[in-house]
């Protein structure tokens, strides 16, 4: 397959021609206009510091449904402990640079590049890109992630932490919440082994593609991003 060249305006070809990796097109630009309608159609931006911009659509697709997110018996016990305070829509810069920082398995260097880090602070400042962040007792930043929401869709884009469980604290809690305010599916982008033992799962992009395309267009409530507390634990 053919990768698209895109130049100044938004118009991705259709995201079943991407290659056998999911890489759709280079160039364009990383502007709200370029993002928004990308994720729209069920493709993000990924590339190195040096390269051009990359905007893939893999298939399959790793999402994580609501209704579907798995609570380990001993994170159970780490919520109900209470040791960690989740804030939403605080202290965007300091998360998205503390994933752009954070030292991953089999990487070098980060992929979240300074263009990447102003072109999503834009999205935050639209109100597009949210954030969780997680808190200690000592009231230290100390997990955290972000990610783009459009209509009731989540977009994960990167998580970080720094002690043990904090990011996954975070998660548990958006998740719910994306439940209690009838969101349609959280986008996992690719396929994890951590992801999937919290209830993600792969699905065609065929079908993702249609899980966009309702979810979208709901309208949502922004008091979602809201949230500000100690979560603990309560089996429904």
């Amino acid at each position: 397959m053919p990768v698209f060249q895109l130049h100044d305006t938004p118009r991705f070809p259709p995201v079943q021609l991407a290659d056998s990796s999911g890489l759709l097109a280079l160039g364009g630009e990383l502007s709200p206009e370029f993002l928004i309608t990308a994720y729209r159609q069920g493709i993000f931006p990924w590339f190195n510091p040096g390269e051009p911009i990359m905007w893939w659509s893999p298939d399959p697709r790793m999402v994580l449904f609501p209704e579907e997110l798995k609570i380990s018996k001993s994170m159970r016990n780490i919520l109900n402990k209470r040791e960690f305070r989740v804030e939403f829509d605080t202290r965007f810069n300091e998360i998205i640079e503390s994933c752009a920082g954070v030292s991953r398995e089999g990487q070098r260097g980060t992929w979240i590049t300074s263009e990447m880090i102003s072109a999503y602070t834009e999205l935050h400042r639209l109100g597009t890109a949210h954030c969780v962040a997680v808190f200690n007792r000592k009231n230290e930043l100390v997990g955290g992630l972000y990610g783009i929401a459009i209509g009731r869709c989540f977009f994960g884009e990167s998580m970080f932490t720094k002690e043990s469980n904090a990011s996954k604290v975070g998660f548990i809690v958006l998740v719910q919440q994306l439940l209690n305010y009838n969101y349609e599916m959280v986008d996992c982008q690719m396929s994890t082994a951590h992801l999937a033992s919290m209830g993600a799962r792969e699905i065609k992009r065929t079908e993702f593609i249609e899980h966009i395309d309702r979810g979208t267009a709901m309208k949502t409530d922004p008091k979602i991003w809201s949230y500000s507390g100690f979560p603990s634990y309560h089996s429904r």
